[in-house]
C-alpha cells in the first residue's frame, strides 16, 4: 500500500503536466477551452441574455431594420480585416439593449452587446467603431476564455484529474452568464484590444484613432456611469498615447469621423 501510495501523487503531478501540455496555447496564452468551446459558452451566454428581456431588452432587429442595418455595416468593415483570425468561425451577431445603461460587451464566439446609454453618449461613427473593433477584438483575441482559463485553470485540470467535480463546467458558465457586464479584463488584454481596434479601422475610410476618442469623450465628461464600462474595460492613462502611436506607425491616414451620419442613426434609436 505505501508503494502504490508513493506513485500515486507523482502520477497525479505528471498528468497535471501533460494536460497543461495538451491543452489549447492562444498566442503564447495558456487557455483549457478550445475555440469550439468559445462558440458554445458564447451561443449559450447568448440565449441567457436573450431570453431575459427585462433585464436586456434587445432591440428586435425585424422592428428596426435600419438600426441594425448600420451596426452591420460597421461590422463587416471591421471584420474585413485580415488581423481576424475566427472572422470564418465566429457568428458575430450584434445586439442592441434598449436601455440607458453606458457598457458594451463581447462573448466568446464573436457575439457582442451595445447599450443604447452608450450609443447615444458617443458624438461620431468614429468613436462608436472604436469601441465596436474593441469588443470584436475581445472576442477574436479569446480574452474572455483566456481570463476564465486564469480563474478556473488549475480547479478544472484537477477536478479533470479526480473526476470529483462533474458540474465545474456548468458552474462556469452560469457565473460567466452573470458576470458578463462585471468580467475585468486584464491591462495587457485592454492594450491588445485597443491595438487591434486600431489595426482592424486603419484600412476603412472610417478614423482608425475612434477608440481613443471615445476615451477622452469620457475622460471629460461630468457623470459617473462611465464607471459602468470602465469597471469591465479597466483604464490606463497610457493607452490613449498608445492608440496615437500606433496609428501614426500605421501610416498616420486621418480617415473620418462621420459625424452626421452616426447622428442619423441616433435618431432612429428609440
Amino acid at each position: 500500500m505505501k508503494t502504490a501510495a508513493f506513485f500515486r501523487a507523482p502520477f497525479r503531478l505528471v498528468l497535471l503536466s501533460f494536460i497543461v501540455f495538451l491543452v489549447s496555447c492562444d498566442d503564447g496564452k495558456l487557455n483549457i477551452f478550445s475555440v469550439n468551446d468559445d462558440i458554445e459558452i458564447g451561443e449559450e451566454v447568448t440565449m441567457e441574455i436573450l431570453n431575459n428581456p427585462d433585464e436586456y431588452p434587445v432591440l428586435d432587429m425585424y422592428e428596426h431594420p435600419e438600426v441594425y442595418a448600420y451596426v452591420h455595416g460597421i461590422r463587416d468593415k471591421i471584420l474585413a480585416s485580415d488581423d481576424i483570425r475566427f472572422k470564418d468561425r465566429f457568428d458575430w451577431n450584434v445586439y442592441i439593449i434598449d436601455k440607458d445603461v453606458f457598457n458594451a460587451f463581447a462573448v466568446p464566439g464573436g457575439n457582442t452587446f451595445y447599450y443604447t446609454g452608450l450609443i447615444k453618449f458617443v458624438d461620431n461613427e468614429a468613436a462608436f467603431s472604436g469601441v465596436m473593433a474593441h469588443e470584436i477584438a475581445h472576442a477574436d483575441r479569446r480574452h474572455s476564455t483566456n481570463r476564465l482559463t486564469k480563474i478556473y485553470g488549475y480547479q478544472m485540470v484537477l477536478s479533470m484529474i479526480l473526476g470529483n467535480d462533474p458540474n465545474l463546467a456548468a458552474q462556469i458558465l452560469s457565473d460567466l452568464a452573470l458576470t458578463t457586464t462585471a468580467l475585468a479584463f486584464s491591462r495587457q488584454d485592454e492594450f491588445e484590444a485597443d491595438e487591434y481596434a486600431v489595426r482592424y479601422l486603419y484600412p476603412t475610410e472610417i478614423d482608425s484613432r475612434g477608440v481613443a476618442y471615445f476615451f477622452e469623450k469620457m475622460d471629460n465628461a461630468d457623470n459617473p456611469d462611465w464607471m459602468t464600462y470602465f469597471s469591465t474595460h479597466p483604464p490606463d492613462s497610457e493607452r490613449i498615447e498608445e492608440v496615437y502611436s500606433l496609428h501614426e506607425e500605421l501610416g498616420g491616414d486621418p480617415g473620418n469621423t462621420f459625424e452626421n451620419r452616426y447622428q442619423d442613426f441616433k435618431n432612429l434609436l428609440p
